[in-house]
């Protein structure tokens, strides 16, 4: 590896960490149902599986709206949900790239720099009500493609990956 790729490697490692002041702090165990797993290069973890997270404990890291249309519903939905950022910060987690899986292990890999450079939320809600896994539930990743034109891309649809089970950090 040339020094000029070792420098661009280091340099990457840097923008894509995350903020180290909550990984430095114990994630509690979940108390209720666990309805998603970070796992892979994460700093912080509760189980041997990586970081385990209820809906009280995703929620808590603060629930953010989110107005937009998607490729698979009928005009502009209201989402609420954690930002994929915010749980990457909470883990201290650090890489390039995420493998989203679903319930059904449909799994797709998603760039880092999505979570950095948009407001991806992990949304657990739609109009106000908990998305259940028979509506694509209990997480969908969703992209906010009405405020950003380059997020409308077709291409971008394999990433909206709903009934979000995990998040294996790379």
């Amino acid at each position: 590896m040339s020094a000029l790729a070792r420098g661009a490697l280091v340099v990457s490692a840097l923008l894509f960490s995350f903020s180290p002041i909550w990984a430095q702090e114990a994630l509690p165990a979940p108390t209720g149902p666990v309805i998603l797993t970070v796992t892979g290069a994460v700093a912080v973890s509760n189980s041997d599986g990586g970081a385990a997270f209820d809906r009280e404990m995703l929620e808590g890291l603060g629930v953010v709206e989110i107005k937009t249309t998607t490729p698979w519903t009928d005009g502009v939905q209201t989402f609420e949900g954690v930002l994929g950022r915010t749980v990457f910060e909470r883990v201290g987690a650090t890489g390039e790239s995420v493998f989203a899986s679903a319930l059904n292990d449909y799994t797709v890999e998603v760039p880092m720099n999505d979570f950095q450079n948009y407001d991806v939320l992990l949304a657990t809600k739609v109009n106000g009500e908990e998305m259940q896994v028979s509506d694509k539930g209990p997480i969908w990743i969703i992209y906010p493609r009405d405020d950003e034109p380059a997020l409308q891309d077709r291409r971008l649809h394999d990433r909206w990956v709903w009934q979000l089970k995990a998040l294996d950090v790379k």
